[in-house]
């Protein structure tokens, strides 16, 4: 059963609180966004300023040139999924095995022009691969369907990954998204941008939950 993980992409501490307490009535998964303004043109919070409900499952994305540099910090706050990007060039699979000693899942992120293959090596280590289809750092991408083709080729070469999205999910394309093989679908601008955060929530599990073929 795919689900719906209200995304977190802010700049401040004072945006992340108003985040939190718009997301906590009804979140049960949450994927937190991290930047250094390098890797990503962005500079969002670190992982010093960040904090959860505890009944939070929570995921980071981190949008970080330097993985290791960071991979304490992280670790610390023991979330549930330390995510980072293929495209730092850095050797990513001793990274993931630390994150897993530590009873985290570790998961690790593909941008549009990556192709699964070349990177083969850190997707058999990953617990979680991220099709990321959105514009680093922001709200309001785009969910290039194209990109689904990559879920058959990332479960070719590890079966048993659990598969997660990000970018442009909305009421239109999440079902599309979830009978394409996706498992985590993080939503960013359709939520966080809602007159009715809950509302939008309901909706897309609703949407996903439905039966029938497209």
């Amino acid at each position: 059963m795919s689900v719906i993980a209200p995304t977190i992409t802010v700049e401040t501490a004072e945006q992340y609180k108003g985040a939190i307490e718009h997301l906590q009535p009804f979140a049960q998964r949450v994927h937190i966004d991290l930047s250094d303004g390098e890797f990503a043109p962005t500079f969002l919070l670190d992982e010093k300023q960040i904090y959860w409900p505890k009944e939070w499952v929570v995921d980071i994305h981190a949008m970080v040139a330097r993985p290791a540099d960071h991979l304490p910090a992280l670790i610390a706050l023991k979330p549930n999924l330390i995510i980072f990007h293929v495209e730092t060039g850095v050797n990513l699979v001793p990274i993931l095995d630390e994150v897993k000693k530590n009873g985290i899942k570790a998961g690790i992120a593909l941008q549009k022009p990556t192709v699964p293959l070349t990177v083969a090596g850190a997707i058999k280590s990953a617990d979680h691969v991220l099709v990321f289809s959105g514009d680093l750092g922001h709200y309001g991408g785009t969910a290039s369907l194209m990109q689904l083709e990559k879920v058959r080729l990332i479960k070719a070469i590890n079966p048993a990954v659990e598969i997660g999205w990000d970018g442009g999910i909305n009421v239109e394309n999440a079902y599309t998204l979830t009978q394409g093989g996706v498992d985590v679908l993080n939503v960013g601008g359709f939520i966080a941008e809602s007159t009715d955060p809950a509302g939008a929530y309901a909706t897309l599990v609703k949407e996903i939950s439905k039966h029938g073929v497209i």
